[in-house]
């Protein structure tokens, strides 16, 4: 390299050109990965114009995960692209291990990349139980992890247990699009939520897409709040006959008579449909398709209340145990998920199973984390019901 002298005497650097920043922009990227989703990894370092990074993970004998980073990582940003399948447990510790690898091998960042993150579902406080994602994020932490990037949380909320920055990015306009381009007559359908606890996503479909809305109230099974345990046991009482305490004129305090009032029980109701379905596809959106049994029955009730068609659109595809098998024999036309989880075994299975390709998505992410720009436009008009 030539160095040039100003008018002082000074040395300066010569001037790059633009091909030069750009290969200096890429040069210290290295994208890495487990074993849960190699082809998604694959398609993110393609998109980014890159290799995929050295790194071989394997099991001993024992079941003990090794991991072995070949390519040297010190002062580079790492990027480690590992989603949630059905064997979660290894996928984490998979993840775990890298992140440390990177971090006592000197890496300037580690990022990692996590399409599905396990267990988000146990996010809040069961029975005896626990927050289990709560441990996983300070896990991530402690492992080296510098940030994290995930897709469509099972809530939002989750995103408070890192001490870290998380971007959950939205994969809601894939979806859209599918809707818009390859189910026919889309105008004649009508946003499904199968619980009450899909409306909100269900109804942020519904006002972009302009379509109705319709909400499938009650269900079959009881939840796991209504199960009897120890921990509902009553409290003895000296008299079992309930008396009515009288009112406290002065403070207007009524105080009860006998113990702690128990809840009332729940009652829930059968399987209804709040919205008009009669004559109209219907169209069925989540986060996540797993036990496809739920699925199946608010199809055949939307069936039974005169839907023609009956898509499902969801995120995540873990699509576990017999899933494959139920959701062929089902009366559901179409499963529309993304590729978040590898399912191409149950694709094999069940013909009716479409996949959408996000990578370039997170090769967005990525670049603009990298580059230090906003991402601001990937979150362009979202709203806190997406």
């Amino acid at each position: 390299m030539l160095l040039q002298r100003n008018k002082l005497g000074s040395v300066r650097p010569p001037k790059r050109c633009r091909s030069d920043m750009d290969n200096t922009s890429t040069s210290d990227i290295v994208i890495i990965n487990g074993n849960s989703h190699p082809d998604l990894a694959n398609m993110v370092a393609e998109r980014m114009g890159i290799k995929n990074g050295g790194c071989s993970v394997f099991h001993k004998s024992n079941r003990e995960t090794i991991v072995e980073i070949s390519d040297s990582v010190r002062g580079k940003d790492i990027y480690i692209i590992q989603t949630g399948t059905k064997d979660a447990n290894n996928n984490i510790m998979e993840l775990l291990i890298m992140a440390y690898a990177c971090k006592t091998s000197s890496a300037r960042s580690i990022v990692g990349v996590i399409p599905y993150l396990p267990y988000s579902k146990q996010c809040k406080m069961r029975k005896r139980g626990c927050i289990v994602s709560k441990l996983l994020a300070k896990m991530m932490c402690t492992s080296g992890l510098t940030h994290i990037i995930t897709m469509d949380l099972h809530q939002k909320e989750i995103q408070g247990f890192f001490d870290i920055p998380v971007d959950n990015l939205r994969a809601s306009p894939f979806l859209l699009q599918y809707i818009q381009e390859s189910i026919p007559d889309y105008r004649n359908s009508v946003i499904v939520a199968r619980n009450p606890g899909v409306a909100k996503k269900a109804n942020s479909y519904a006002e972009r897409l302009r379509l109705g809305l319709a909400v499938i109230h009650g269900e079959q099974k009881e939840a796991e709040s209504d199960e009897v345990d120890g921990r509902y046991s009553p409290p003895p009482t000296r008299n079992s006959t309930p008396q009515h305490a009288p009112m406290n004129s002065r403070t207007r305090t009524t105080s009860v008579s006998v113990g702690v009032p128990e809840h009332p029980v729940k009652v829930k109701p059968p399987l209804t449909i709040v919205g008009d379905v009669n004559g109209r596809i219907a169209i069925m959106v989540d986060d996540l398709i797993d036990d496809v049994q739920a699925f199946v029955a608010a199809a055949e009730m939307l069936k039974e209340n005169g839907a023609g068609k009956v898509y499902v659109l969801a995120t995540h595809g873990l699509l576990s145990s017999d899933a494959p098998r139920l959701l062929e024999e089902s009366v559901i036309d179409e499963v529309v998920v993304t590729n978040t989880i590898p399912h191409e075994i149950q694709k094999l299975q069940c013909q009716k199973i479409k996949t959408i390709d996000i990578s370039i998505l997170i090769a967005e992410a990525i670049r603009r984390i990298h580059n230090k720009e906003s991402m601001s436009y990937l979150f362009r008009n979202v709203t806190l019901e997406d």
